[in-house]
């Protein structure tokens, strides 16, 4: 039970007929109730060892085991969990990882996921990289040798990004038809550019994309935004199809 729940136990007219003693003991319990429901989103897996804080800000997470490749025998290799005394791993949930566990199934493909992840982690290094070495002993540090290797890192992430968005296109994900304004009310187009920087950047579900743009958040208009969304990043990707192999290239992005 929630706090709201609690109070969607009485009525208008009970509330106000309560005794201040009353009161104060239901204020008491939705509090508890909301601190409880607080610390429930901070919740740590026990699988992961009870050395990580409890964090509710941290927001949602995705436990994984790390695996790997230990000796077995003089020339054989074998598969075991690394990670620390058999503790599993948290890592904080991106878009694809709240997209897919409220549907209970794969949305995307691993390939699909890892260019997607690659893009916002270009665009977020990209980024930070002007407030980077702003103390003025780094500074200093930079004025010698490896300077132009910083600079020359900065222009390879922007050349990237690049080669990416233009791989995206300027298509259109969700195209308004001709409608008067009247009758399409505060619905816009989704640009493809924008469905993937709105997801692999900013973190938005499809749902969220849709409520932004002023959609109706339906399942045909998500099957129809997660569409567009998979091909975009299958563009971005540069997939070549050989026999039974499937490899993703990123010509213009070493």
């Amino acid at each position: 039970m929630s706090a709201f729940d609690l109070y969607a136990d009485f009525t208008e007219a009970e509330l106000a007929n309560l005794s201040a003693f009353d009161r104060a003991a239901l204020i008491a319990e939705a509090e508890a109730l909301r601190i409880e429901a607080v610390k429930a989103r901070g919740h740590v897996p026990p699988e992961c060892g009870d050395r990580i804080p409890h964090a509710p800000a941290r927001g949602a997470i995705r436990v994984f085991e790390g695996v790997t490749l230990y000796p077995d025998g003089e020339d054989g290799w074998k598969p075991a969990p690394s990670g620390h005394m058999g503790r599993k791993t948290m890592a904080r949930a991106d878009a694809f990882d709240v997209m897919e566990a409220k549907a209970r199934k794969r949305l995307f493909s691993p390939g699909q996921k890892a260019m997607g992840r690659f893009y916002g982690a270009l665009y977020e290094a990209h980024m930070s990289a002007g407030v980077q070495c702003a103390s003025l002993e780094a500074r200093v540090d930079r004025s010698g040798s490896g300077g132009g290797e910083f600079i020359d890192a900065v222009l390879r992430d922007r050349q990237r990004l690049d080669v990416l968005r233009a791989r995206i296109g300027d298509g259109v994900a969700m195209r308004l038809r001709k409608q008067r304004p009247s009758a399409r009310g505060s619905r816009v187009s989704i640009p493809d550019r924008r469905l993937v920087d709105a997801v692999c950047i900013e973190g938005r579900t499809l749902s969220e994309v849709l409520s932004a743009a002023g959609w109706a958040v339906t399942g045909k208009a998500r099957a129809a935004l997660r569409a567009a969304l998979c091909d975009a990043l299958e563009r971005m990707m540069g997939p070549q199809h050989r026999g039974r192999i499937v490899t993703a290239r990123y010509e213009g992005c070493e």
